[in-house]
Parts: C-alpha cells; sequence; structure tokens
C-alpha cells in the first residue's frame, strides 16, 4: 500500500545507502588476527552517533568481557507505552577470499538492483533499517525504545551473552526485535520462530604407532582414515537423512514450506545433484537433526605418499532442532562415533561445546501487530520460518526476560550470501522492512 509512511520511507533511500556505504566501508571485523579492533571502535562510534541524533540521548559504548563494545541506548517514549529493544550487530565476517568479490568487499557497490559489500545485509543492513523506520517516524514514536548493538556477534565470543543478564534492569522490554535474520525470498515477509542449536565434536582415529608402508602392510593393517571413512558414513543413510542413534528424525515443520525448487536455487546445487532426505525441506533444514563435516586432518593429495594412515581426524556439526538437548543430542553422536568404529581402532572424541535452540512463542501482540505490520507493508501474508543456524542470544534474552516477545526478523535473504563473497542486499528489503518496523511500533504502542 502507498500512505504518507510509504513515502517518507522512499524519500529516506539516498540516506539510507549513503549511511550503509559509509558503514560498510569500515573493516569491522572483530578479530585481531586480521584487523586492528580500531576499526570495530570507530563502527562503534559511528552507529552510537548515528543514534543519538535520533533521540537516543544516552547512548555508551560499553565494556564486554570479550573486548568488544556494545552500543547501548535509550529513547524514553509517551509515560505507560510498551518498551521495545532493536538489536543488531555492526561486526562483520571477514571477506575471506577478495579475488572471489567481483567488487571492493569493504566498497558499497551497486550492481543488477542490488548493492554489494561485505556486511551489506549482515549486519548493517539491518542498522540502516532501524534508522530508516525510526527517521520515518520522526518525533511520533509511541514506544519507550533499546538500543543494543553488538561487536562481537560473528566472531561467537560471548560479550553480550554475558553482558545482558548483569544489565537486565539496563535492557528490560516487553519485545525484542533481533533483527539479524529475515525474509524467505525479496518481497516475501517472514518472521523467524525457531532456530537449531549445535553440538560439535573433533573425532580422531588411531590405529598404528606410525605410518606404514602400503605395499608391505596394506591389506591386513588397519588403516585409520579408511576406519574414519567408515565411521563417518554410518551418519547418513542411503537417503541422506542424518542417521545419529538416539536422535528422532521424524519431526515434522508446521509453518510455511520452504519450496524444493527456491532451495536448489538458495544452495547453489549442480544440475543433477538431488535434495537429501525423506521429509520435505522444511522439515529437514528446520524440525531435525542434520549433520555436517566440517573438515578433515588426512594427507593432501598432492604429495600423498604411499603409506597407510596411523592417525586421522574429523569435526563434525551437529545442527539441534528445538525440542531437543543439545548436552544429550552431542551424547548421543559420541556413543554413535564410538560404536561405529571398526577394526578396534582407538577412537577419542573432544566434545567442541554446544548452543542451544530457540522457540519463540507467537501468540502475544507483539507478533499480531508485526503480521498486521508486514501486510500493510508488503501486501501479502507474514510466514513463519525456521532458521538453520544458531543465535545464542536468543536464548540469553529468552531467560533474561521470560515474559518478553522475541521477533526474528530482518533484510537478510537467501540471495544475500551472508558469510559468503559477494554479499550484498536488495535495497527494497530495506524499504519495505524499514516500514515494516516503522507500522509495527505505531501498531505495537497504540494496543
Amino acid at each position: 500500500m502507498t500512505d504518507s509512511l510509504t513515502e517518507r520511507i522512499n524519500s529516506l533511500m539516498p540516506q539510507a545507502k549513503a549511511d550503509l556505504a559509509e558503514l560498510v566501508a569500515i573493516p569491522s571485523v572483530a578479530d585481531a588476527r586480521q584487523y586492528p579492533p580500531e576499526h570495530c571502535h570507530e563502527a562503534a562510534a559511528w552507529v552510537a552517533n548515528a543514534f543519538r541524533d535520533l533521540g537516543f540521548a544516552d547512548v555508551e559504548l560499553a565494556d564486554t568481557i570479550d573486548g568488544s563494545k556494545a552500543v547501548i541506548g535509550h529513547r524514553p517514549g509517551p509515560a505507560g507505552a510498551p518498551t521495545v529493544l532493536l538489536y543488531s550487530h555492526y561486526d562483520v565476517q571477514p571477506p575471506l577470499d577478495d579475488k572471489a568479490w567481483t567488487s571492493p568487499p569493504f566498497e558499497l557497490t551497486e550492481r543488477d538492483g542490488r548493492w554489494y559489500g561485505r556486511g551489506s545485509a549482515d549486519c548493517k543492513g539491518n542498522i540502516v533499517m532501524h534508522l530508516t523506520a525510526l527517521r520515518a517516524l520522526g518525533d511520533d514514536i509511541p514506544v519507550n525504545l533499546v538500543l543494543v548493538a553488538e561487536g562481537s556477534e560473528e566472531q561467537g565470543t560471548g560479550g553480550l551473552e554475558d553482558y545482558v543478564p548483569k544489565h537486565a534492569d539496563q535492557l528490560r522490554a516487553d519485545t525484542i526485535l533481533v533483527c539479524d535474520a529475515g525474509n524467505a525470498a525479496v518481497g516475501r515477509p517472514a518472521a523467524t520462530i525457531t532456530l537449531r542449536g549445535i553440538a560439535n565434536v573433533t573425532i580422531t582415529i588411531t590405529s598404528l604407532h606410525s605410518a606404514m608402508h602400503s605395499g608391505m602392510f596394506g591389506g591386513p593393517a588397519p588403516d585409520a582414515l579408511a576406519a574414519l571413512i567408515h565411521i563417518l558414513s554410518t551418519l547418513r543413510d542411503a537417503d541422506g537423512n542424518t542417521t545419529v542413534d538416539g536422535l528422532d528424525n521424524t519431526q515434522t515443520w508446521p509453518g510455511a514450506p520452504y519450496d524444493p525448487d527456491h532451495f536448489r536455487s538458495d544452495a547453489g546445487m549442480l544440475d543433477g545433484t538431488r535434495l537429501l532426505g525423506d521429509g520435505s525441506v522444511a522439515d529437514l533444514v528446520w524440525a531435525r537433526p542434520a549433520l555436517t563435516i566440517l573438515g578433515i586432518d588426512a594427507p593432501p593429495v598432492v604429495g600423498s605418499a604411499a603409506a597407510i594412515q596411523n592417525t586421522a581426524a574429523a569435526r563434525l556439526s551437529l545442527r539441534v532442532p528445538p525440542g531437543t538437548d543439545p548436552v544429550k543430542a552431542q551424547d548421543a553422536l559420541v556413543a554413535h562415533l564410538e560404536k561405529a568404529a571398526p577394526w578396534g581402532v582407538h577412537v577419542k572424541v573432544d566434545r567442541d561445546g554446544t548452543g542451544s535452540p530457540f522457540q519463540a512463542t507467537t501468540t502475544g501482540p507483539a507478533y499480531t501487530s508485526l503480521a498486521t505490520a508486514m501486510q500493510e507493508s508488503y501486501g501479502t501474508p507474514m510466514a513463519s520460518l525456521g532458521q538453520g543456524g544458531s543465535i545464542p542470544l536468543c536464548n540469553v534474552f529468552a531467560n533474561t526476560f521470560p515474559d518478553a516477545e522475541i521477533i526474528l526478523m530482518g533484510v537478510e535473504e537467501p540471495r544475500c550470501l551472508i558469510h559468503a563473497p559477494n554479499e550484498s542486499v536488495d535495497p527494497t528489503e530495506i524499504a519495505h522492512m524499514a516500514e515494516t518496523e516503522a507500522r509495527f511500533l505505531r501498531l505495537y504502542g497504540a494496543r
């Protein structure tokens, strides 16, 4: 629909592009081994100043235990109004291979209707979305606002996760907008209502005192790499289903479906490859456990010798759906690996850590207001999606503020290629999601 709010958002898009260009130009990778921490401090100061200009008079750069700065601020609304927390993060993933980028990673570049640059979607695009929504509303903001912009989310070092419970009174809100998610596709509005948790392990196989000549000993001597391959092959069945003993692999997704053709395109599947598993795509990416082999330690092809390997290792990631305890899932994975080991080889499994899944409660007034806001902004109903990734902060928010409604939304969608080279954002998503947020704040404040 088109009204004065839509028109204001559209008129603000040149400023939104300029803001995003300034933010993308700051290489705020929160890893001092790759980038000086001054870049993150610069990005934090940029965010603080931008929101200070919009009435967040008490903005501060709060220290966290991992050395990052969290941008914290408040904008009071009318007396008795509900409080909404606006979350995003200003740190970004490293660009990875600069040569894989069509345009410079830290220079916002428009191409084929999209804006390219590291952080353009994840998550600086969401910061710009917040700014655009608030500028469109001007002084007519009928809620109290809390700002939280994180500085180390991509590194997963837990600075804000530690900060939130210790500063609950400073951050308390009725609704928390976690804007580090997005829609099913451009123009298809959605709220993410579940996140899978995670349980990682590293398995090491040892079978001989040292590598041995394959001609002299190959055959009867146990090969550690072959044993590892055997173990890993038991983690999926012939149809590609994850088959970890003790984990439920039959759950179904109750929300919006994930079109198989869209998934094939989103995942960059090659011609002739087929989808794995015997459930729907939504079942497999949002409702069931999924085992991924992240890496293998073994001799590379170039430089390899005619030898039986005495040791081999693999790092495994188990994504855990809501309703499954990640520690118990990790226990099940460890037991499965140990049981599957052939030939009496020695098995050592190191636990790399766990993260709990998340499931939002969607029956409150904030979700009702959001559904209306998305319908008005996009002209199509809001869908409910899951997300295969993990955001541990959501569980910290839920545990610290058990009565708050937590909403995951944002400008990210599959074509954004977040975490990959050539990350981009569709500016129409910034516009529509800024309008959605502005409408949400109006509706929620008037309830």
